[in-house]
C-alpha cells in the first residue's frame, strides 16, 4: 500500500528531461470537466422536486452546500496541495466527487434528503474544490509566459463539463425509467462510473516542472517575461508574497469582491438556467431547455479561454472592467427586454456567462500579476470563498424572489425581473471594486517568510 501511495507523493510527479508541457493542460482539463457537471445540476432540479416533493429553494440548496465547500476546502486546502502536488490533490478530488454522487444516489433511493446534502453538496463539495485548484499552480510554473493561455485551457474544463453533462443527464433520466424523478439514482451511479475513469487518467498524467525548468528562450525580466501586460496596475515590481501575507492586502479583498460580484451573476442564471427559459418562453420543452443548459456551458467554456487568453494580452484589469461593466448592462437588458424573443434571451445569456467564465480563468494570472507566483495555488485557494459566498447568494436571491413572486400569483418572466436588477447593482459595486485595485509594492516583505513550501517556487 505504502508504495502504492508513493506514486502519488509530488517528488514522484517531476517531469523528466524532454517532457512536453501541452500534456498538463489536456490532464487537467480531464479533471475540470469531470467536477464541471456541478453546472449542470439544475437538470437534476425538476426531477428532485417532484421526488422528494419539495420546493426550488430547498433543492437549490444541494448546489449552494456544494459551492460553499468547493469555496472552503479550496482555501483550507491550497497550501496542502502546493505541498502534495497536482496528482495527490486529483486522486483525492476524484474519490470525494465520485463518493458524494454514490452518497446522493443512495439519499434519493432511501428517500432522505439529507443524504443528497451530505452527498453530492459535502462530499462532493470538497472533491469539487480540490479539484479545481489542483492543475493552477502547476499550470502557472509550466507556462509562465502565456498564464491566461495556460489557466483558460484548463479551467475552460469546468466551464465544459455541463456541455457534456446536461445532455448525457437528461438522456439517462430518460431512458432510465418513464418519470425522470424515477431514473435520479441511476443515473448518479452512471456518471460516477465516468467521472472515476476520466479523473484517474488526469491524475496519472499530470507532471510538475523541475524547480530549474524554464522555456525555451524564457527568462525573468526577458521580452518573454513582460508578455503578460499589467495595465491598470502601475510599473512596481511584483511582491512575492505567500498566502498569509497575501490576504492581509486591501488588493486581496477587492478581488474577493471582485469575483464575488462575478460569479453571483453568473450563478444567477446558471444555477435557475433549465427551469428559467421554460417560464421566459412557454413554447420551450424540457429537452430544449437541456440544450440550454448545455449552451450556456459552451459560452462559459469558451469564455475562460477567449477572454482569459485575451487578458494576456490587454491586461487583467481591463478585461474585468469589460465582464463587470458589460456585464452590468447586459443583465439591464434581461430585465428590460428579456421577453423580445428567443434569441435575444439565448445570445444575452450567453455573452453573461462567457464573462462569468472568464472572470474565473483570468483570476489566477491576476493573483500572480499582484501577489507573484510562489503561492499562487494557495492564494487562489483562499480566493475561492468568495465562490463559496456567492454560491449561496446567487441560487437565494434567484430561487427566493422566484417562489415569492410566485405566491404572488406572478408568472413566466416576472419571476425572474426583480432578481436581474439586483445582479445590475452586485456587478456594478464589482466593477467599482475592480477600479480601486493597484499593484501591492515592493515595500512589503518577500515570500520567503514562514509558510512557503519549499519546491514550489517556479
Amino acid at each position: 500500500m505504502s508504495s502504492v501511495l508513493d506514486v502519488l507523493d509530488r517528488g514522484r510527479t517531476i517531469a523528466p528531461p524532454g517532457y512536453n508541457r501541452w500534456l498538463v493542460p489536456p490532464a487537467a482539463l480531464a479533471v475540470h470537466l469531470s467536477i464541471g457537471e456541478v453546472y449542470a445540476f439544475s437538470v437534476f432540479k425538476a426531477p428532485l422536486v417532484k421526488h422528494f416533493d419539495s420546493s426550488l429553494t430547498a433543492i437549490g440548496v444541494v448546489f449552494s452546500i456544494a459551492i460553499v465547500m468547493l469555496g472552503l476546502s479550496a482555501a483550507f486546502g491550497g497550501t496542502w496541495v502546493e505541498r502534495n502536488g497536482p496528482r495527490k490533490a486529483m486522486v483525492v478530488s476524484m474519490l470525494c466527487w465520485v463518493t458524494g454522487f454514490l452518497v446522493a444516489a443512495l439519499g434519493v433511493a432511501a428517500d432522505q434528503l439529507w443524504l443528497v446534502y451530505f452527498g453530492y453538496g459535502v462530499i462532493g463539495g470538497i472533491g469539487l474544490g480540490i479539484g479545481y485548484i489542483s492543475p493552477v499552480s502547476t499550470l502557472i510554473k509550466w507556462f509562465p509566459d502565456r498564464p491566461g493561455l495556460a489557466t483558460g485551457l484548463a479551467i475552460m474544463g469546468f466551464g465544459g463539463g455541463a456541455l457534456v453533462a446536461s445532455p448525457l443527464t437528461s438522456r439517462l433520466l430518460d431512458a432510465y425509467a418513464d418519470q425522470p424523478q424515477d431514473a435520479i439514482a441511476p443515473t448518479m451511479l452512471t456518471l460516477a462510473a465516468v467521472y472515476l475513469v476520466l479523473m484517474a487518467l488526469g491524475a496519472w498524467v499530470v507532471r510538475v516542472p523541475a524547480d530549474d525548468w524554464a522555456p525555451a528562450g524564457y527568462a525573468a525580466g526577458s521580452a518573454g517575461a513582460k508578455a503578460a501586460r499589467r495595465p491598470g496596475l502601475g510599473s512596481a515590481k511584483v511582491a512575492e508574497l505567500n498566502a498569509n501575507q497575501a490576504i492581509r492586502t486591501p488588493q486581496f479583498w477587492l478581488l474577493w469582491t471582485v469575483l464575488f460580484c462575478n460569479v453571483t451573476a453568473g450563478i444567477g442564471i446558471l444555477e435557475q438556467a433549465a427551469p428559467m427559459i421554460q417560464d421566459f418562453f412557454s413554447d420551450v420543452d424540457a429537452t430544449e431547455a437541456a440544450g440550454f443548459v448545455g449552451l450556456l456551458s459552451l459560452c462559459n467554456m469558451a469564455g475562460r479561454f477567449v477572454w482569459s487568453s485575451t487578458s494576456d494580452v490587454i491586461g487583467r484589469k481591463p478585461i474585468y472592467a469589460i465582464y463587470l461593466g458589460v456585464g452590468a448592462l447586459l443583465y439591464l437588458l434581461l430585465a428590460l427586454q428579456g421577453t423580445a424573443g428567443t434569441g435575444l434571451f439565448v445570445v444575452t445569456a450567453c455573452v453573461i456567462l462567457s464573462f462569468y467564465g472568464g472572470g474565473f480563468a483570468t483570476v489566477p494570472a491576476y493573483l500572480k500579476d499582484l501577489f507573484g507566483g510562489v503561492q499562487v495555488g494557495a492564494i487562489h485557494g483562499r480566493l475561492l470563498t468568495a465562490w463559496s459566498a456567492a454560491g449561496v447568494v446567487g441560487p437565494l436571491v434567484v430561487n427566493r424572489v422566484a417562489d415569492h413572486q410566485t405566491a404572488a400569483g406572478k408568472s413566466g418572466s416576472d419571476l425572474y425581473t426583480l432578481s436581474f436588477s439586483i445582479m445590475v447593482v452586485i456587478l456594478i459595486v464589482g466593477f467599482v471594486a475592480n477600479a480601486l485595485v493597484r499593484a501591492v509594492g515592493s515595500r512589503r516583505e518577500p515570500a520567503t517568510a514562514a509558510g512557503v513550501v519549499p519546491g514550489t517556487a517556479s
